[in-house]
């Protein structure tokens, strides 16, 4: 796929315009030079601030495709769940990457940039927001080459964001890969021992020099990379926090799962939230594909509206459950949680 947006392209825009922008700024400065000698700035009236005539809305609800698929069985076709999401009355819709890849692949097809906004298009007809775009790389390896691979990787990622319109993508550290598979994994709790003779401070190293690489890439997308609370050592708000707090950017802020914190977990929310940029919102209607968990979800949008998070919601459901009686079951829940 060719790149859409490359850095030295806009930092050759931002040059012009700045140009352009002391020109405008000599013209109004001579401008209004004039306009004080006939007339007096003294009879302009002081700027004042609007007031909100109505409370802020409260968080629009979106939903994960993989609520409609859970890496198992025929994937539905990613339009197919912006029909049935705009049906069942979300306001937008977040992207799995690899569902739109399984279903490309089990049409016959691949996502290429018809495909991109052909989804595109179709979510505008619906009214709905492509809001998130959900991704997997892994930075926690001692081979330089397969972290490479990865940036890589998320850079294309963050160039699709771009072409769908998406403002942000879920992203995260990467595990050890210590664990025969991932149904090992949630049987420990998201917890795996290191590689032999490595530390987790040589993973951070790792995944602040990754992120750091990718930090131009999203900046130019003008796409946010939010790293979720996914197991590796993003598992704890703390590791999250470790990995923001060292890059200190704008470009890189944080995709709270309420659903991936198994110890402390709204302790752990409060902690994440003033850096959220996405919510993702687990329920398990059914019982979990790994586990269960009671969540309060009108204490997590108290925890939220302190933080003061304004951003979507998006609905990852989980469960077991026909998504055709869940995700209505969820949206009620969430819609009465965030009223």
């Amino acid at each position: 796929m060719t790149l859409l947006c490359r850095p030295e392209v806009i930092r050759l825009t931002a040059f012009q315009f700045h140009e352009s922008a002391e020109f405008m700024a000599q013209t109004r400065r001579e401008l209004l030079t004039t306009l004080a000698a006939t007339v007096g700035l003294s009879m302009w009236p002081a700027p004042t601030r609007a007031e909100p005539t109505q409370p802020r809305a409260r968080n629009r609800i979106g939903v994960s495709t993989y609520s409609f698929w859970h890496f198992h069985g025929d994937p539905v076709p990613i339009e197919k769940c912006l029909e049935q999401a705009a049906d069942m009355g979300f306001d937008g819709v977040e992207i799995l990457h690899v569902h739109m890849e399984e279903a490309a692949k089990a049409s016959g097809g691949a996502v290429d940039k018809p495909l991109l906004r052909r989804i595109k298009q179709r979510a505008f007809a619906l009214g709905l927001d492509l809001m998130g775009f959900s991704t997997h790389q892994g930075f926690v390896t001692p081979d330089a080459d397969k972290r490479q691979k990865n940036i890589e990787h998320t850079e294309r990622c963050l160039e699709m964001a771009y072409e769908l319109g998406i403002p942000t993508i879920r992203v995260n550290t990467g595990r050890w890969g210590t664990s025969k598979n991932f149904d090992e994994l949630m049987a420990n709790k998201g917890i795996e021992p290191r590689l032999p003779g490595f530390t987790d401070d040589q993973g951070f190293e790792w995944v602040n020099a990754s992120f750091e690489k990718l930090l131009p890439k999203a900046e130019a997308c003008g796409v946010v990379m939010g790293l979720e609370n996914h197991w590796g050592l993003g598992r704890e708000a703390t590791g999250v926090l470790r990995v923001l707090n060292t890059l200190k950017s704008p470009w890189l802020k944080a995709t709270l799962d309420t659903g991936n914190f198994l110890e402390n977990l709204y302790e752990q929310m409060e902690t994440l939230a003033p850096h959220a940029v996405l919510v993702q919102a687990k329920t398990y209607f059914g019982g979990g594909e790994w586990y269960s968990l009671d969540i309060d979800y009108a204490r997590v949008a108290e925890i939220l509206r302190r933080a003061n998070y304004r951003g979507y919601i998006s609905l990852e459901m989980e469960g077991k459950e026909a998504p055709a009686t869940a995700i209505p079951k969820s949206l009620d829940l969430l819609r009465r949680a965030f009223s």
